[in-house]
């Protein structure tokens, strides 16, 4: 049965669709003024906060890196085995004033390795390795920053006596294969074994180092340990 044909005069009678769909939006929205306007200001609040909050960590990363600009210089001038050790309390208690003042800037976790470097000086290692290991948990996923910290810390246990502890700290560093402090750690941990009357395991890894790195500036070194 053929379909009956709507006449011109009848599309006419009928509602135009979009000024229907129009006139409902502008109903719904006439009826939901209220609910509107709150959602407005609701994400006129989420704006200003956001802003705002940007604003603030651009200011604290700002002032941290210049507090912590003013304390690495300081402390870079006293490197050496005659340091003041009055001028490296000094550094070590503007790190801790960075760390106090901005503590949300990205500076303030590297004055961390920093403080922990002054401890290591002061032979005090029960403080250095806290430093270091707050360091290690806010640098976790960086394996740089990460190898970085092990080899500070392995460095602090070792002069406590903890050779142990030394050791495992710094195989997590080899883990990550063709890593840039791999060398390092590998001859620092020959070493912690040699001088824990570690000897085979300490000549195991000299012959790793040796296969491994043939154009390394320590191969010399580790052939005459050999």
């Amino acid at each position: 049965m053929a379909k009956k044909k709507i006449s011109r005069k009848e599309l006419l009678k009928k509602p135009d669709e979009f000024m229907t769909l129009s006139s409902r939006a502008v109903n719904f929205f006439t009826s939901h003024q209220r609910q509107f306007k709150l959602a407005g200001v609701a994400v006129g609040i989420i704006v200003i906060v956001y802003l705002a909050a940007q604003t603030y960590f651009r200011y604290v990363n700002k002032q941290g890196q210049g507090a912590y600009n003013t304390a690495y210089f300081g402390l870079v001038e006293n490197m050496k085995p005659d340091a003041d050790p009055a001028a490296l309390k000094k550094s070590e208690e503007l790190f801790k004033g960075l760390m106090d003042d901005y503590g949300l800037s990205r500076a303030a976790r590297l004055a961390l390795p920093q403080v922990g470097y002054v401890k290591f000086t002061q032979k005090n290692y029960a403080e250095a390795i806290s430093m270091y290991r707050a360091f290690l948990d806010k640098v976790s996923g960086n394996s740089e920053y990460e190898s970085l910290a092990r080899l500070a810390l392995a460095a602090c246990y070792e002069a406590s006596g903890d050779m142990e502890k030394a050791i495992d700290t710094l195989k997590p560093i080899l883990a990550h294969a063709d890593g840039p402090f791999n060398e390092v750690a590998m001859l620092n941990l020959e070493r912690i074994y040699r001088t824990s009357n570690q000897h085979d395991k300490a000549k195991g890894v000299l012959k790793e180092f040796v296969e491994k790195y043939k154009d390394s500036p320590f191969l010399a070194m580790a052939k005459a340990r050999l």
